[in-house]
């Protein structure tokens, strides 16, 4: 193992959300000298891995084994081995399934350490032209249950809202915020990092317009404003910012 490399030591390690040459080089030494890799898609990872030379022990921890799998890599901890976390992009713990393997570690005493780096969610904010002092993250919101809640909760936040959503409910999302918290400022980015990295800029309504003339691919990020943010109208796209070329699908979360 490296000598910056502890053992017993969980690391939570940014990977890039799109473009594979944004990874820190802390990160990669990171994932050359642990012993061994838990990733959110092993094939994500793997492709990662093997574009930076890294011949690494990997193991698959996601939603679907997380109670199962978390147990065992806090023993694997307990035992002495180093382990490196990772999202299927972006940082780990934001979401995705790496909160609860972060909440046995540190039950047993486990150091948990970030390596930081890409991150959809600032990523989008500080391109949207909306206030980023003052922030709130909603991650991906309910699909059903509690949804309208939230909503509620959205018209009186005073923060600026960053929202994450799938290209098949970003229509959905976009309407409903715009019957239920009101026709804001808001930015919608997407692809981010990648060739085809757009950001449409303008009120709710237009953004909901152009998303049903032309239906986003990759995972997309919703920045909203907060309620009574002072510019009558909200920033609108940039010259050369909405890109009519053909498009590619992508994750681009964390």
């Amino acid at each position: 193992m490296s000598g910056q490399i502890t053992g017993g030591t969980l690391y939570l390690v940014s990977t890039p959300i799109g473009n594979l040459g944004d990874i820190t080089l802390r990160a990669l030494e990171v994932l050359r000298g642990v012993d061994l890799v838990a990733a959110e898609d092993t094939r994500t990872t793997g492709n990662l891995l093997r574009h930076h030379g890294i011949e690494q022990r990997l193991v698959s921890y996601h939603s679907h084994n997380e109670a199962r799998r978390a147990g065992w890599l806090k023993d694997q901890l307990l035992a002495g081995r180093s382990v490196a976390l990772t999202a299927d992009a972006g940082t780990p713990g934001v979401s995705d399934p790496a909160y609860a393997v972060v909440r046995e570690a540190l039950a047993a005493g486990v150091p948990v350490v970030p390596v930081p780096g890409a991150s959809a969610l600032l990523s989008a904010l500080v391109v949207s032209g909306l206030p980023t002092d003052r922030f709130v993250f909603e991650g991906f919101l309910p699909v059903k249950k509690g949804r309208r809640a939230r909503f509620e909760r959205l018209r009186e936040e005073t923060r600026t809202a960053v929202i994450y959503e799938s290209p098949f409910r970003v229509e959905r999302t976009l309407r409903e915020i715009l019957e239920m918290v009101g026709d804001r400022p808001a930015a919608l980015a997407r692809e981010i990092t990648k060739k085809f990295e757009e950001v449409r800029r303008g009120r709710v309504s237009a953004l909901l317009d152009g998303v049903r003339q032309k239906p986003p691919k990759g995972e997309c990020v919703i920045v909203l404003a907060g309620a009574g943010f002072g510019p009558e109208r909200g920033p609108e796209t940039a010259p050369g910012e909405d890109n009519d070329a053909e498009e590619e699908d992508g994750d681009g979360r964390g």
